[in-house]
C-alpha cells in the first residue's frame, strides 16, 4: 500500500490518534488521472475529511487502512 504508513496517525491537523481510514484523493485540476493522494484517518475524523474534499468537488473514495484479508 502506497502513500501512507500502516502505523499513520490521523491527517486531521492536531489530531495525533491512530488511524483506521485511507482517503484517497486527487484535484482535477492540478493531478493527472492517474495521481491519487492519501490521507490517514482516524474513526472520528473520517466524514469530517471526506466531506471537506468532496465539498471542493475532488474525487475522493474512503477505504480501510488495514483491509481485512478474504477467507480462505
Amino acid at each position: 500500500m502506497t502513500g501512507v504508513d500502516l502505523d499513520a496517525k490521523c491527517s486531521r491537523a492536531g489530531c495525533r490518534a491512530e488511524a483506521h481510514w485511507r482517503i484517497e484523493w486527487r484535484n482535477p485540476r492540478i493531478h493527472a488521472e492517474d495521481r491519487r493522494k492519501v490521507w490517514a484517518a482516524c474513526d472520528e475524523h473520517r466524514e469530517f475529511l471526506r466531506d471537506y474534499l468532496a465539498a471542493r468537488e475532488f474525487p475522493v473514495s474512503v477505504a480501510p487502512l488495514h483491509p481485512t484479508p478474504e477467507p480462505s
